[in-house]
């Protein structure tokens, strides 16, 4: 008796979202015989794993991929996530991505020659492996939050598709990045009364000076900024993203702007006890530190207008108010009053390897890379942060990142590395 035929190809690819998908338009230049194996479907976790309200946070004319580029009529707005996914599958079809769907990767582990990968669909043979799977597979929620109390709803980014299938009532929001700062906005124009627990945050306006902050990000240089000249890649790497919102008013979304909306902020939620959130009360220095960022962001923006003669072609220099301090924050809160209905956990995600059969991941569970060539011979991760420049986990960033992450998996099928 015969068992299972097992396939053989060169490159596996797994996932089929914009870093895959980018990742195998270079193999397919260079003729790497390859395949992309994706879970769900093509694009999946834009389909299935964001709420209903959400656009992108870059500008429509920064979406573009190898060869591909936003061809609408508003360059300057926002896609929405049917538009984002559309976008994606359009580029597969145009590439001629050999994509596998509902082959769910179960087991990755070396061997003499290269990798066996198992699937839900067969098992494959290669030498060289991309692994494009994403870094925010699964949520983060710290580990109090079983403390809380039964009757309170707890619920992720994942949960959540809109207010209306959240209880009646308050909800506490855990997270000021672009996740919390975007969901507390629309919870509160809902008409329900929102609480947010703010940790580190990265306070950014929509626009500078006339032009979109991304427009500035990309024209001075910082979002091309090399992983190799940053100063704290570790940090870097785990910043929380920005408190940016795509909307066609292109409005700026920060602490400030959801005050003004009724939103009240708490300090960072450190524990539960008793029923009651326990936070901490640093919130004036949580400001003052994004504050400061914020100006000195501003002014990197400013130094290179001017040196590069770029001031008349914009907008004079501006200044965003200092986040307002509450004349008193509150240090607990009782989950057991009926004030608090649900909760979302707004405190980012991580990758999910839990497939990964190789002895590659940091002890917090990050994959061990140097600019996206993993810690083991012929495997190589694309779409993580800061992997390869600042822009890297950007739609617009994983052109230059793939491209060079493909030259090295070609050298070393070439035996040149």
């Amino acid at each position: 008796m015969r068992g299972p035929t097992i396939e053989r190809v060169t490159t596996v690819v797994i996932g089929a979202g914009h870093a895959g998908l980018a990742a195998s338009h270079f193999l397919g230049e260079r003729s790497i015989d390859h395949v992309v194996l994706e879970r769900g479907e093509v694009a999946n976790s834009w389909r299935h794993e964001r709420w209903d309200s959400l656009r992108l946070l870059t500008p429509n004319w920064q979406s573009r991929l190898p060869g591909h580029h936003y061809e609408g009529p508003d360059p300057d707005g926002y896609m929405t996530m049917e538009e984002v996914t559309d976008f994606i599958e359009r580029f597969a079809k145009v590439t001629g991505a050999p994509v596998r769907t509902g082959a769910n990767v179960t087991s990755l582990r070396r061997t003499d020659d290269g990798y066996h990968v198992t699937t839900g669909r067969g098992e494959i043979r290669c030498r060289t492996v991309v692994i494009a799977s994403g870094a925010c597979n699964r949520p983060t929620v710290p580990q109090f939050a079983d403390a809380v109390p039964a009757s309170v709803r707890q619920l992720t980014p994942f949960d959540y598709r809109g207010h209306s299938g959240l209880p009646d009532g308050g909800v506490l929001v855990v997270g000021a990045s672009a996740t919390g700062v975007q969901l507390a906005a629309e919870l509160r124009r809902s008409g329900r009364p929102v609480t947010i627990s703010v940790g580190e945050q990265v306070r950014m306006p929509r626009t500078y000076r006339g032009r979109d902050v991304l427009w500035w990000m990309n024209a001075s240089g910082l979002w091309d900024q090399r992983y190799d000249e940053v100063d704290d890649l570790e940090r870097a790497r785990r910043l929380p993203s920005p408190q940016l919102v795509g909307t066609p008013q292109r409005t700026t979304l920060d602490i400030n702007a959801l005050t003004a909306m009724g939103v009240e902020p708490v300090g960072r939620w450190a524990a539960v006890r008793d029923g009651r959130a326990l936070f901490s009360g640093g919130l004036r220095n949580v400001f003052s530190l994004a504050d400061l960022k914020l100006e000195r962001l501003l002014d990197t923006f400013d130094e290179w207008a001017r040196r590069d003669g770029r001031d008349a072609d914009v907008a004079p220099p501006e200044r965003l108010p200092p986040t307002r301090v509450p004349a008193s924050t509150r240090l607990q809160l009782d989950l057991r009053s009926g004030e608090i209905a649900a909760i979302v956990w707004a405190t980012g995600f991580r990758p999910d390897y839990g497939w990964l059969d190789v002895p590659v991941l940091e002890e917090k569970g990050w994959l061990r890379h140097e600019g996206g060539v993993v810690d083991s011979p012929g495997l190589y991760a694309l779409g993580l942060p800061v992997l390869r420049r600042r822009k890297s986990t950007f739609i617009y960033g994983i052109e230059d990142d793939a491209r060079e992450v493909i030259d090295h998996l070609a050298g070393y099928l070439a035996g040149a590395l």
